[in-house]
Parts: structure tokens; sequence; C-alpha cells
């Protein structure tokens, strides 16, 4: 019993889809480092220089500046995970081949007795009619 679960959870974990999943989140946590960084070393400088209330501190101003770094941080995160999705779409839609045409029909039913015959046969075999011009 023990083997069957341990089988049924390998064919789960090795799904393309779980593993994707679990590149994704690694991508996405390291990502989230790199965007905080931004953050903190180029638009909270910014948004801090913005008026302080009268006793000094930050006051509505300073929750402003964190929602406003937050919703930034959000809104890159959001944007570079659309774009790395977009791309690995991108990549998997060139592995999959053409669609290939589909082929050439080498037979056609007779219009008299309903049996198939060749599309080159110019009589029936089966009723010996004579058929007419093949037309695609």
């Amino acid at each position: 019993m023990a083997s069957k679960l341990i089988k049924e959870f390998k064919e789960f974990a090795l799904k393309g889809n779980v593993i994707d999943l679990a590149v994704g989140v690694i991508i996405g946590g390291a990502f989230n480092k790199v965007v905080t960084a931004v953050i903190d070393i180029f638009l909270n400088p910014l948004l801090e220089r913005l008026p302080k209330t009268p006793e000094g501190g930050s006051g509505f101003t300073g929750s402003l500046v964190n929602f406003a770094g937050v919703l930034v941080e959000f809104l890159l995160t959001a944007l570079v995970l659309f774009a790395i999705i977009k791309a690995v779409n991108s990549a998997k839609n060139l592995k999959k081949k053409p669609e290939e045409k589909p082929a050439e029909p080498t037979t056609r039913e007779c219009p008299f007795c309903f049996s198939e015959v060749s599309i080159k046969a110019t009589r029936c075999p089966h009723c010996t009619s004579e058929l007419p011009k093949y037309a695609k």
C-alpha cells in the first residue's frame, strides 16, 4: 500500500505543471528580493522627501510612503512575472510541430451503390456503374 502511494506521489510530483509551478515560486521569491531592493534604494528615498507632519513624525505621509512602496513592488513583480510567463509560453509554442495537412483521399463513395471505390476508378467494381469524374 505504501509503495502504491509513493508511486502515485512520484507521478504527481514529476508532472510538468508541478515542476513549472515550483520553478515559478522559486523565481518569484528571488525576484521579490530584487524588486524590494529597487524600491528601498530608489523609490523610498524619493517618497520620504515628501512633507512631514509638524511634530516631526511622518504620520499619514509615512503610511502613504509604505503603501506606495508595497504597491509599486506588487506592480513590478506582476509585470515581470507576466513577461516571464509570456516568454515561456512563446518558447513552448516554438516547440510545437506545425499542423500537418490532411492526406489526400484515396477513395470515394459510389453515388449509386454507396460502396467505397478508388478515386481513379471509372466504374464501380460493386455495381459496375460508370462513375463521374472525381472532382476535388
